[in-house]
């Protein structure tokens, strides 16, 4: 089941309203609810949002960069074609929504849930995630080679085939991570979290042995 309770896989409630092209360059979007409306074109680049809610939301082409979000809420939406350059999210809720084809170059999140979120085959390379939930998240094939993701809860996180070699992983929840599947060349962890991936190998750690 999904955060919301909706079934994986099922389709998504289509959204009721439509807003194309509108320039939101640079404006507050604090306080505002949406639900259910499909945004298109929009330009957001430079805009901040303190506790924004967008509920069951699609977004196609529509550029987040440089847009600071705090507190915000994006429940089960779908972005598609979004980019986010220098976006920042802190302490946001991004349950349920899922990402296709978008780019995230120099994307920073501190904090917040992102459960159940979808980032299949995401570039992950150039952003920066910190302290952020994403139990159960889907990343599948994430592309995060050189990537910051510190002290993230990836418990049950989807992540075959992703390619997390030389990121800094330190701190983070590395339950669901198999080596076998996942490349972790010159991956930066602590040493519990390498207990925990030579677990994950089969092998049995223990105590030196005595002389």
């Amino acid at each position: 089941m999904s955060a919301a309770g909706r079934p994986e896989g099922a389709e998504r409630p289509p959204t009721e309203r439509e807003v194309r092209q509108a320039d939101w360059y640079g404006e507050d979007l604090s306080g505002q609810e949406h639900t259910r409306v499909a945004f298109v074109g929009l330009d957001l680049t430079e805009a901040t949002d303190d506790g924004a809610v967008f509920t069951e939301c699609t977004f196609r082409d529509c550029r987040f960069n440089l847009s600071q979000h705090t507190d915000a809420a994006f429940l089960n939406c779908t972005f598609t074609g979004c980019s986010f350059f220098g976006a920042t999210f802190t302490d946001c809720k991004v349950v349920g929504s899922v990402f296709e084809r978008c780019t995230f170059d120099r994307l920073t999140v501190e904090r917040g849930d992102w459960s159940f979120a979808g980032l299949p085959g995401a570039d992950l390379s150039r952003a920066t995630l910190v302290g952020t939930r994403l139990r159960e998240a889907d990343l599948t094939g994430v592309r995060a080679a050189g990537a910051t993701l510190r002290h993230l809860d990836l418990s049950a996180a989807e992540l075959h085939g992703a390619d997390l070699s030389g990121a800094d992983l330190r701190g983070s929840d590395l339950s669901a991570v198999d080596p076998r599947t996942v490349e972790l060349t010159g991956a930066q962890v602590d040493v519990t979290q390498a207990v925990v991936l030579v677990t994950a190998l089969g092998l049995d750690v223990r105590p030196d042995a005595p002389e």
